[in-house]
């Protein structure tokens, strides 16, 4: 049995504009101006160690009071223009229905995460979730790969692991799993090969399936 496990933002829903747009506004909100280059550190990562990042650029709040404030400004952003990309919608539902167990290992919050799924009406589809503060380490750290590869009960060798974020595919390769990376400007991803959109067919094809 082979399995794929999805990261989330970037991948499966149009998430990281909202959650910079978030970033941008709570840290304003205790006197920080974000800087070109602060995002960049922070894709793919949890936000316990984003939050840590910028504690070391501006006096912040300890993290679960500043966390409040991320909730407070991100939750209605998600509610109501979150968008699922539509090549992820497809290729997940084909790879469902050839019956190919499906993860997301995400670095977002569970509350957040849910949110994600439910909006693009793909929660259903997976196996198992796991979200960034369910592991001790976040993303390039495996913790979320593995964790999800044992919810499977398969080896973490027969998972193909697809992300968008050099720290998420640095965590995949830690994990012992085949990255795929998805560049969907047409950029590449930490240097590696990338694809601009997702396809259930190639992906069947990287697992040996086709």
């Amino acid at each position: 049995m082979k399995a794929v496990i999805f990261d989330c933002d970037g991948v499966l829903v149009d998430s990281e504009p909202l959650s910079e747009a978030a970033w941008t506004e709570g840290l304003a909100r205790f006197g920080y101006r974000v800087a070109d280059g602060d995002f960049g550190f922070c894709l793919g990562r949890n936000r316990r160690d984003i939050h840590a990042f910028f504690v070391t650029k501006h006096p912040l709040p300890g993290f679960d009071e500043f966390s409040a404030v991320i909730d407070e400004v991100i939750r209605p952003r998600l509610e109501a223009e979150l968008r699922a990309f539509p090549d992820a919608v497809d290729t997940v539902q084909e790879l469902a229905l050839n019956g190919i167990p499906l993860a997301v290992a995400s670095s977002s919050q569970r509350s957040d995460l849910d949110v994600k799924l439910d909006r693009a009406g793909l929660r259903r589809y997976f196996d198992v979730t796991i979200a960034g503060d369910e592991v001790a380490a976040g993303k390039p750290a495996p913790d979320l790969y593995l964790g999800a590869a044992a919810a499977l009960g398969l080896a973490p060798s027969v998972c193909l692991a697809v992300e968008d974020s050099p720290a998420g595919a640095d965590a995949a390769d830690a994990a012992g799993m085949r990255v795929v990376t998805v560049g969907r400007d047409g950029r590449l991803v930490g240097g590696r090969p990338s694809v601009d959109r997702l396809d259930a067919g190639l992906i069947m094809t990287w697992l040996g399936l086709r």
